[in-house]
């Protein structure tokens, strides 16, 4: 029987994915969509050319739902108003997702008077198909400025100043021109994370530092509803024990539970969103750690997590009524199987594994309480890559996997950026009625 020689990646096939990987895994201070927000209002303000004494805003039902219930680094503040007030005070677009990165509380104070004086607008953007659509128009006298971000945080689509148009990528065709066509595949992203020269890839290793960071301060303070900390109570540890997989626990939900309650600290976020990026660093980065595994196999590991978290983002969307710990917790079970020593086989069964078993879960938002559903998703990563290396997959007669892994994760982001649509419009129906 003759075996399949693996042929290596170029460098000129290597290198769309390392630009791939270096676009979407990016430092973020506090939660992506009141970030975005703030980041769009600094464009409007700075195209403006002075400060707004009117603010409007229009977003998705997406963003909105997501920037209603998370607090805002450095304010000791819920919610989009002082976003879009400081966005406008001291927010410089060059940041990204840091925009607001320069606050002080002289600022918040300033913030909180904008927003007392009524000059902030915000309403729902209903005729727009896009779910991740922010729209802000500023206003000095008979002077204006609008700027729209669509499709990604920090993908700025339209700037206008008065009647100038200086950006315009509203089209289909020219938001496709501007995208890499990279065609991924799970095989695609374990050979590349598994082979790549370690030095091309090193810098993925940013995003233990500052995610660990972030989890260390959470157990300092009293953040969200603290359950990073939770786990180093006594009664906790009698109970769900004092090693490797609590500790995964404690980190990735104590990185989360500081990033929803407004710590100013960065994280690196991936695909947009801070609570992915921490679910697929931490879980790898503790397990590592406690078994004593080089910085190679960090790295690679890491590569393998983030970049299957891109990949199944691709097809997903930015935002969805799917909750992104899905996601994320999925590349974190393929970076810690293949740390126990798994190949391809075993990773794409910790992939069906973990669809199969967290598929459906709703997003209701981002606020204090995602800490208990990443930890479910990590939880579930951890399982997965246990029953991997046992050579235990779900299989292709149970549910909606199929015998090809990659389908089987075009069956999932099917049911979360189509099938849920209904669930997305009942979930914020629910919270904007309370």
């Amino acid at each position: 029987m003759c075996q399949l020689t693996y042929i290596p990646m170029t460098k000129e096939e290597r290198e769309p994915l390392i630009s791939l990987v270096k676009r979407e895994v990016v430092p973020a201070i506090g939660c992506t969509e009141p970030i975005a927000v703030a980041l769009c209002v600094a464009r409007a303000t700075e195209t403006l050319g002075q400060t707004p004494t009117h603010i409007s805003v229009k977003l998705s039902a997406n963003v909105l739902k997501n920037a209603m219930g998370v607090g805002i680094p450095g304010t000791g503040m819920v919610g989009l108003p002082i976003a879009i007030a400081l966005g406008s005070l001291i927010g410089k677009s060059a940041y990204q997702l840091e925009v607001l990165k320069d606050i002080t509380p002289e600022a918040v104070e300033q913030g909180k008077q904008y927003i007392a004086q009524k000059r902030i607008h915000i309403a729902l953007k209903s005729d727009t198909a896009e779910k991740l659509y922010i729209e802000v128009t500023c206003q000095a006298g008979e002077q204006q400025a609008t700027a729209i971000i669509a499709g990604g945080h920090t993908t700025f689509v339209y700037v206008q100043q008065n009647e100038i148009v200086l950006l315009d990528n509203r089209t289909p065709a020219a938001q496709e021109e501007s995208r890499d066509a990279i065609q991924l595949t799970l095989r695609k992203v374990y050979d590349f994370a598994t082979t790549a020269p370690l030095d091309e890839i090193r810098f993925i290793l940013d995003t233990a530092r500052l995610n660990k960071a972030a989890a260390e301060q959470s157990f300092t303070g009293d953040y969200g509803h603290g359950l990073g900390r939770l786990f180093g109570d006594g009664k906790v540890q009698q109970l769900m024990g004092n090693n490797t997989f609590s500790h995964i626990l404690a980190y990735t939900s104590g990185a989360c539970d500081a990033r929803m309650a407004g710590a100013l600290i960065p994280v690196m976020s991936n695909s947009g969103s801070g609570n992915q990026g921490i679910s697929a660093t931490m879980p790898v980065v503790i397990y590592a750690e406690e078994n004593g595994k080089s910085e190679e196999q960090l790295i690679r590991a890491l590569m393998l997590s983030h970049l299957t978290v891109i990949y199944i983002k691709e097809s997903l969307g930015r935002l969805s009524a799917l909750c992104g710990c899905v996601v994320a917790a999925t590349g974190s079970s393929c970076g810690i199987t293949w740390l126990m020593g798994g190949e391809y086989q075993e990773v794409s069964f910790a992939v069906q594994n973990m669809i199969a078993n967290l598929t459906g879960m709703i997003c209701d938002g981002a606020k204090p309480s995602c800490a208990l559903k990443v930890t479910t998703g990590v939880s579930t990563a951890v399982l997965s890559a246990v029953m991997a290396m046992n050579g235990r997959c779900v299989t292709s007669v149970e549910g909606i996997i199929d015998a090809d892994v990659d389908q089987s994760i075009r069956n999932l982001t099917k049911i979360g950026s189509c099938g849920m649509n209904e669930t997305d419009n009942l979930v914020l129906d629910i919270m904007t009625s309370k």
